[in-house]
């Protein structure tokens, strides 16, 4: 039985949202304004906001000499969830 690596799943996983989120905004280019292309790129964000109370999401650590920013973000859509199903099924079928 071939056993995969928690890494590369983990990183199939990501690159087929990442896929799908392409997927999205190639998409909104293409489609014209309707309700179709609010479905298809509806969008949730998640940030570091709600951690440090900031509305940029920016963690800033300023040391005299120099500024450190920290700011990570992920944005979900439906296509990008078709990816990430679509990643999913690829891991299950070649096993």
């Amino acid at each position: 039985m071939n056993k995969r690596s928690i890494s590369v799943v983990v990183l199939i996983l990501l690159f087929g949202t990442l896929f799908g989120s392409l997927l999205g905004e190639l998409l909104g280019w293409v489609l014209p304004d309707s309700v179709v292309k609010e479905f298809f790129l509806k969008s949730v964000e998640f940030n570091l906001a709600g951690l440090v109370g900031s509305e940029t999401g920016v963690i800033i650590l300023d040391l005299i000499m120099f500024t450190i920013k920290f700011g990570l973000t992920f944005t979900f859509n439906f296509t990008s969830i078709i990816g990430f199903a679509a990643a999913y099924y690829f891991l299950r079928y070649f096993r």
